[in-house]
């Protein structure tokens, strides 16, 4: 099988996985016991708190480890919301982010906070000045993704983040889809919160992470709650957590050739399907493109059909984010950049990882040419 739906989750690296088996055999306490066993497993977490925090240029005490992304947005954007919620109720987002961001947001409209969801532009990036207007005297919190995980679109977060730090609003950003492929550093970028995940990254599903700077002040979920904080209830997953972190530091450290290897697949696909003369339209933006996310239209076909034709050859694409499979309805991106509902349900995503080749772009470029060649001589 030919895997090219890296964006929706990542093979275990071996570094991570060999660190994962190390951790569960030898830090298998409780990280809030206070025996030996406990102390042993709370240093580590410790260190990994401490080794995230560097990664995003953020403080170690603003680390709080969650059982993914999902989680982290629901968690951060709730617990930031309900702390501010004495200046105000509403709230600003995107017309394009993730499913688990709308998802929280439609519950928090429901108990009494309003919220108001600014458009993109063709390409998918936030429109600052749009963003601007929105704002009012009530507004407490901004939540604005760091790249689109449909089109890889990257937004424009330090000119978002100077803007809110002069009006002092709180600021969030969802950065699953882009910790460990493009620099992120809290500080520069003016952000107050950020939620990223370990299985985007080759490590292990089930673990991520808020970043909330130590003075942003946050509500307690749940009340009465002693893990992490008490930012998020249950035992802490600390060989899950040590996985991630080791990830995390991998990515960094291979993250310039990664991106540089990203990148060239991604112009051998455009090439192929030019040369080719296929009728599919990739979206990109001309700057700010998260190069391994190819989000596209296969004219004449749905989004579906494609996926299941090239899954018969022994490839793994999507049609959009993982979180949305199962629902007929169009992607939420292509609607929201303009495309009527008939053309956005031909869309499909082919995302590219560490084990991506140009045999392997080369392969589904020639599935596809099949399938349009089929089109034409029935």
């Amino acid at each position: 099988m030919i895997y090219l739906d890296y964006a929706a989750t990542t093979p275990m690296s071996e570094e991570a996985l060999a660190v994962y088996v190390e951790s569960a055999k030898t830090y298998f306490g409780n990280a809030s016991s206070l025996h030996d066993v406990g102390t042993a497993a709370n240093e580590l977490l410790t260190i990994c708190r401490k080794q995230i925090a560097q990664l995003i240029g953020g403080e170690e005490k603003g680390i709080y480890f969650t059982s993914g992304g999902t989680e982290a947005n629901v968690l951060a954007i709730r617990s930031l919301a309900y702390a501010q919620r004495h200046k105000g109720k509403h709230i600003v987002t995107s017309s394009i982010e993730h499913a688990s961001v709308h998802a929280v947001c439609a519950q928090l409209e429901r108990e009494g906070f309003s919220i108001t969801y600014v458009p993109v532009d063709r390409y998918g990036q936030v429109n600052v000045e749009a963003l601007e207007q929105a704002l009012t005297d009530d507004t407490i919190l901004v939540s604005i993704q760091h790249a689109n995980s449909e089109i890889g679109t990257i937004q424009p977060l330090k000119q978002i983040g100077e803007l809110l730090k002069k009006k002092q609003i709180v600021f969030h950003s969802d950065c699953v889809q882009t910790f460990g492929k493009i620099p992120i550093d809290v500080k520069q970028l003016h952000v107050d919160s950020i939620s990223i995940a370990s299985h985007k990254i080759y490590g292990p599903k089930g673990v991520g992470a808020v970043y909330i700077h130590p003075r942003v002040p946050w509500y307690m979920s749940l009340p009465n709650t002693t893990h992490e904080g008490g930012f998020r209830p249950g035992t802490v997953n600390v060989p899950g957590i040590a996985s991630f972190t080791t990830a995390a530091m991998e990515a960094e450290k291979k993250r310039e050739v990664t991106q540089q290897k990203m990148s060239e697949l991604r112009r051998y696909f455009v090439e192929q399907i030019n040369e080719k003369q296929l009728t599919i339209t990739v979206f990109e933006h001309p700057t700010d493109q998260l190069p391994q996310i190819i989000g596209c239209l296969v004219h004449g076909f749905e989004g579906q059909y494609v996926m299941l034709h090239c899954n018969r050859h022994g490839i793994a694409i999507s049609t959009g984010s993982a979180c949305q499979v199962g629902k007929q309805a169009p992607s939420k991106t292509m609607i929201a950049i303009g495309k009527e509902a008939d053309e956005a349900k031909q869309f499909i995503r082919l995302s590219f990882g560490a084990h991506t080749t140009k045999s392997d772009v080369e392969t589904v470029v020639s599935v596809l040419e099949q399938l349009q060649k089929e089109r034409m001589s029935t």
